[in-house]
This record gives structure tokens, C-alpha cells and sequence, in this order.
């Protein structure tokens, strides 16, 4: 490693996980423009021990993926530590809490990957309700052509005029339900408040929610309190013919509760891009045609990636220059 550029400037980048897309074409400006240090994986050195034999005291700010937690320990390893910035939408990677004990600014994704996660989301739910993925899988079978005119491949469901709840108005649920109205659903929403100036009917009960859907999307944060907010009392106020999509993370929906909805039919089926325990998945949700088990990383096509590392580094810049985040995150 060269000489310190400006010691102030240090910033620390994560490593992704191997499954991970590569960094977007640029990615080595970052060196330009402030001095890396580079850990190695996790699994090779922990991150605090490493941290421990590297100058802590010059590190100022931190970049970082959603798939390893910037936790207390890593916090206040770094007693100069003045900014985290992320690439990912969600935030139950970062101790907020200690972030804000501690001073530290946080910057997000903000609404780079808003847009495309819309698109997918509906995308997804078309997809279970019409059973598009589930007809390809019967062609490709050889089902389609054995006994006369084939096996009994089940009809699917239109999208339109179904009634659509959210969990979550944020920058992806309101995108979500944006296009949405385009196909003539009815959409109601859950949020912590009311969002002013919204149209949509507003419950602040999620069961009252769930009871009055035909589809329940969930794009809402994972907190300590919305963890399994998808539970056994709101699966169950949910009809014999009504879609769970969540793209937003895994330990949002209780996914035994849900596995045994979907095996007894209180539900009609699922679309699920997310995971509480990535990458194992309930063995159970494998055995039934009515769920749809994706990618997380479906979500992005790779053009969004060059707006999200010119975002980052433009927080980074802001941060060193002292003025305000570009996509702050309130740490209440």
C-alpha cells in the first residue's frame, strides 16, 4: 500500500461475497480520490483483527455492501470512524443505533435500484398469477403431449382489478404501485404513518391490511420491529387465493408460517426473492408449483451499477468536504 494520499481521506471498503457482481467499470478511481484499504475475506482474517494491525485510528469512513454487518465491535474498533456508506437499499446491516451513539453519518443506495425493483416485483407477481414460470416447466417436462391432449395444467389469474396491499410506501413501494395502477389494481398500503398527499387508502393495522388484499407485497425495512411482520395472523386474514410476493428481505415474512399456509392452502401461493437464512432455502417451498423461488440479484441489470458506485463516491466526497450526505440515513 503507497503512501497516505490525506490521511483524513481513508475510507474502508468491504469485501462481497464471492456471489456477488463484479465492482461497475471505474471502480479503480476510487483509488484517485481517496487512499483503500483493502481487507481480505472474512473467512480468511476477521475483519476486527485485521482492522487491529492496520492503522484503525486513520480510517474515516467506510464502504460497504449489504452482505457483512457493520456491527458494534467494527464501529468502535475505529475510534476516528466519521461515515458508513452502503451500495445496498436495505439497512439491517448497520448498527444504527451505535452509529448514532457514536456520530457516524450513514449514506444509502437511495433510489438507484428503486425503479428495477419495481419492474421485478411486478414482473414477479404476474408471473405467479398467470403461472408463467410454472407453464415452462410443463412444456419443457414433456407433459403438455402425454395422454391425448395432456396432463391438467391449472388456469392462472389476471392482475387486473386485484386488490393490492403494501407493506411499505417507500421509494420501491411507491414505484411498486405506481405500475400497478397502470394494470387497474386497487392498491392500499402499511407504514409506520400516513404519507401525506398519498391518494391510496392507509391501514395501520397490517392484519386489517392482509384482510381486505388479494395480493400483500412487502417492501418495507428489516427492523427489530418488522422482523416476521408476515405472520401466522396475517397469513391467516389473507384468502384461499391470495399472493405473498416480499422483495424486500427474507426474515420480513415468518417462512414456516408461510410453508405451512401454502401446504394446507390458506393461501394461493408466493413469490419470493429473498431468503432469512440466504442461500438455504425451506426445502418445503421447493415441493409446490404455486411458489416462486428467484434470485435476489435478478433485480439489477448491470447499467444501474455505474449511477450506484457515482452516488457512493459522491457521498464520499460530500463527507470529506464536510457537507451533507446526498442520501442520508436518519439513525432514530
Amino acid at each position: 500500500m503507497g503512501e497516505a494520499k490525506e490521511e483524513e481521506r481513508t475510507t474502508y471498503p468491504l469485501p462481497p461475497p464471492t456471489h456477488t457482481p463484479p465492482p461497475p467499470p471505474g471502480t479503480d478511481s476510487l483509488s484517485l480520490k481517496f487512499q483503500i484499504l483493502k481487507p481480505p475475506s472474512p473467512t480468511t482474517t476477521p475483519i476486527p483483527q485485521f482492522l487491529s494491525t492496520h492503522h484503525p485510528s486513520s480510517i474515516r469512513a467506510i464502504l460497504c455492501s449489504g452482505y457483512i454487518p457493520i456491527d458494534a465491535p467494527i464501529i468502535t474498533s475505529l475510534p476516528n470512524l466519521g461515515c458508513v456508506v452502503t451500495t445496498s437499499a436495505g439497512l439491517n446491516h448497520i448498527d444504527l443505533a451505535e452509529c448514532r451513539r457514536r456520530g457516524v453519518v450513514v449514506a444509502k443506495a437511495g433510489g438507484v435500484f428503486s425503479v428495477d425493483v419495481a419492474d421485478y416485483a411486478v414482473g414477479l407477481l404476474i408471473d405467479v398469477l398467470r403461472r408463467i414460470s410454472a407453464g415452462d416447466r410443463y412444456v419443457r417436462s414433456g407433459r403438455w403431449g402425454r395422454k391425448g391432449r395432456g396432463e391438467y395444467f391449472p388456469l392462472g389469474s389476471k392482475l387486473r382489478g386485484k386488490k393490492v396491499g403494501l407493506v411499505g410506501l417507500g421509494n420501491i413501494g411507491s414505484e411498486i404501485a405506481k405500475r400497478l395502477e397502470a394494470f387497474g389494481c386497487i392498491i392500499s398500503y402499511n407504514s409506520r404513518r400516513r404519507k401525506p398527499g398519498v391518494s391510496y387508502s392507509y391501514y395501520p393495522n397490517i392484519c386489517d391490511l392482509a384482510s381486505d388484499s388479494d395480493v400483500l407485497v412487502v417492501a418495507c425495512p428489516l427492523t427489530d420491529e418488522t422482523r416476521h411482520i408476515i405472520n401466522e395472523d396475517i397469513l391467516s386474514a389473507l384468502g384461499k387465493d391470495s399472493i405473498v410476493i416480499n422483495i424486500g428481505r427474507g426474515a420480513l415474512v415468518d417462512e414456516k408460517e408461510l410453508a405451512w399456509c401454502l401446504i394446507q392452502g390458506e393461501i394461493g401461493g408466493a413469490g419470493l426473492d429473498v431468503f432469512e437464512n440466504e442461500p438455504s432455502v425451506p426445502k418445503e417451498l421447493f415441493l409446490m408449483e404455486n411458489v416462486y423461488c428467484l434470485l435476489i440479484m435478478q433485480i439489477i441489470p448491470q447499467n444501474p451499477f455505474e449511477d450506484l458506485f457515482d452516488l457512493s463516491i459522491a457521498n464520499l466526497e460530500a463527507f470529506f468536504a464536510g457537507q451533507p450526505l446526498l442520501t442520508p440515513v436518519k439513525c432514530d
